[in-house]
């Protein structure tokens, strides 16, 4: 009986499975643009799937200063990322249904590694964006970059960029929450 998983355990599985399918269709991300000349300011926002939000006027800001423009299809991870949260949440009611700690602590540790490995990725996606620069853009200052932050808030010229997570980003760390409470649960029971 030592090896197998309580009831709350289970629960907080089949819970953060819930919240996992529901972060695969709402916004993950979003990057807030504020600035004089956009009073309401500017968003976008970021998907599993796709990128959603002020997407349009942003591009064509960023073609001043030698962006490249953002679309959905130039990225990779829109095509694979709905999957694999479909992957963990399945992960996750499977190791509810078979009820072993093993599993449990499978889970945890491959969900923290992806997280570890999407938020590198999308610092990587910032990065590229913010520093590889067309050098005929119309608008050209010496050693600026425009990475956004990749959380929190940093001035890029005139625009204040804050970088959060959004509804389906707090619904991932929900999850993952959920995951964890369940490890340390089971590992103070067996101790």
């Amino acid at each position: 009986m030592k090896n197998k998983l309580s009831g709350l355990s289970k629960i907080l599985l089949i819970l953060s499975s819930a919240l996992l399918v529901c972060s695969a269709f709402t916004p993950i991300w979003q990057i807030d643009l504020d600035a004089p000349q956009y009073p309401e300011g500017l968003n976008l926002k970021i998907y599993a799937d796709k990128l959603g939000g002020d997407v349009e006027i942003i591009n064509g800001l960023n073609h001043y200063i030698g962006m490249k423009t953002l679309h959905t299809v130039d990225f990779v991870e829109f095509s694979i990322l709905r999957f694999i949260i479909f992957f963990f949440a399945l992960f996750a009611i499977i190791t509810a249904v078979l009820g072993k700690k093993k599993l449990l602590y499978a889970l945890l540790f491959t969900f923290v590694l992806f997280g570890v490995v999407a938020m590198f990725d999308f610092w990587r996606w910032e990065y590229n964006y913010g520093h590889d620069l067309n050098p005929h853009a119309a608008i050209i200052i010496p050693d600026m970059a425009y990475q956004p932050p990749l959380i929190g808030f940093k001035q890029l010229l005139n625009f204040g960029a804050y970088s959060i997570p959004d509804i389906g980003g707090w619904l991932f760390i929900g999850s993952g929450l959920c995951m964890l409470i369940a490890v340390i649960k089971e590992y103070k029971f067996s101790s």
